[in-house]
């Protein structure tokens, strides 16, 4: 039995590897951590993932305004994706929704395109649109989406609990519910017991002081690390 994914967000080479080190089993790859995360430059991406043997998953979001991309805006996605292709990336992290706030499936096929083999994680651009369940069932057509990242449509998973549960449920085998926002080593193992899912997302609660823009604290990293090895699954 394998014990709770936890995939932790670096926004530096150092950050990347002190969260290898100290017990993350996957990287999600940002800059501009106080705006949600944008998308990180080609070099950063390079040496993040030249510096760890864990995946590193990589952030697509052009601006932090919405989730909903102009023309402009799309094509530097799908520029960005095509050249992150290129780097040894395990995946790509991306998200948009209509003006109606649904999922955007006519570019979400079009990014799909672009990322070739490379799989996707839609983030929480999710909990932002009208209907999670029905978001998630659009996004179950596309195998090559394995994984959504989401806290359940609240400011933090914990109070998206019943939402997470339900989205677990509506994706049975076919991609993974990765849970994020809110969530701290002293609440994680309940959480995941009540929740059922098999992975979770740091961010600020794995930082000092729990600041998004503080340097990862490893004390609070193998805090988090040891809570999750109790759990199996």
């Amino acid at each position: 039995m394998n014990s709770i994914l936890l995939e932790v967000i670096g926004t530096t080479v150092q950050e990347v590897k002190e969260a290898a080190l100290y017990g993350a089993d996957r990287i999600e790859l940002i800059t501009a951590f106080s705006e949600g995360g944008l998308t990180p430059s080609l070099g950063l991406i390079e040496e993040a993932v030249a510096s760890v043997s864990i995946p590193v998953n990589v952030m697509v979001r052009p601006h932090s305004r919405s989730f909903v991309y102009d023309k402009d805006d799309q094509a530097t996605i799908l520029r960005d994706i095509r050249l992150i292709r290129k780097t040894g990336a395990n995946a790509i992290v991306f998200g948009a929704l209509t003006p109606e706030g649904k999922v955007d499936a006519e570019l979400l096929e079009r990014v799909l395109d672009a990322a070739g083999e490379i799989p996707l994680t839609f983030h929480r651009a999710i909990d932002q649109s009208s209907d999670l369940l029905q978001a998630l069932n659009v996004l179950l057509a596309y195998p090559q989406v394995t994984t959504v990242l989401t806290s359940g449509g609240e400011p933090s998973a914990l109070q998206g609990l019943a939402c997470i549960q339900a989205m677990i449920q509506a994706a049975g085998s076919s991609l993974e519910i990765l849970a994020g926002s809110g969530l701290t080593a002293e609440t994680v193992v309940d959480f995941v017991r009540k929740a059922g899912v098999k992975q979770v997302h740091f961010g600020s609660n794995v930082r000092i002081g729990g600041h998004s823009l503080a340097p990862i604290d490893p004390e609070r990293l193998r805090a988090l690390r040891s809570s999750l090895n109790t759990i199996t699954v």
